[in-house]
């Protein structure tokens, strides 16, 4: 397995405070080098993409976790920008819901999620699901280097 040399780049789009808390600390729990950026909603989120307003100096993440279920833009509605923006599109997106839903699964995967993960309620399941996610995506697959990180 390869090892990550550097910090990742991690972009949390959530808008609920306990969830944040707990990637966090699942993040901590689990010894991944990374460092988290939080943005609250969809806005915001493309907001930091971009790099526009007081995101202008943001780096580039190498995995973007997103919840469906935010204010002001959709997770559904920001994982379609970011798939259909030629700049954007490579970076791994991993959707974080509290939804089993069939139809939000299908829906995800269509707007062209990578994966899409059940929130599980308890800290031990959650922080071995968010170990799960680095591990595979900064450890077992190759990703393209961005020249624009």
């Amino acid at each position: 397995m390869k090892m990550s040399t550097r910090p990742v780049e991690i972009l949390l789009v959530e808008d609920s405070p306990a969830d944040v808390m707990l990637t966090r600390e699942a993040l901590e729990y689990s010894k991944v080098l990374n460092v988290l950026h939080v943005v609250q909603d969809g806005v915001d989120a493309l907001e930091f993409l971009h790099r526009r307003g007081k995101y202008k100096d943001a780096s580039r993440p190498g995995l973007i976790l997103l919840d469906l279920n935010l204010p002001r833009k959709s997770g559904r509605e920001v994982l379609a920008e970011i798939k259909g923006d030629p700049s954007l599109q490579r970076i791994p997106v991993v959707v974080l819901s509290t939804s089993s839903n069939e139809d939000d699964v299908e829906a995800v995967y269509g707007l062209h999620a990578n994966c899409y993960v059940v929130k599980p309620v308890n800290f031990d399941s959650f922080s071995q699901i968010v170990r799960s996610i680095h591990d595979f995506w900064f450890c077992v697959v190759e990703l393209p280097h961005d020249e624009d990180a």
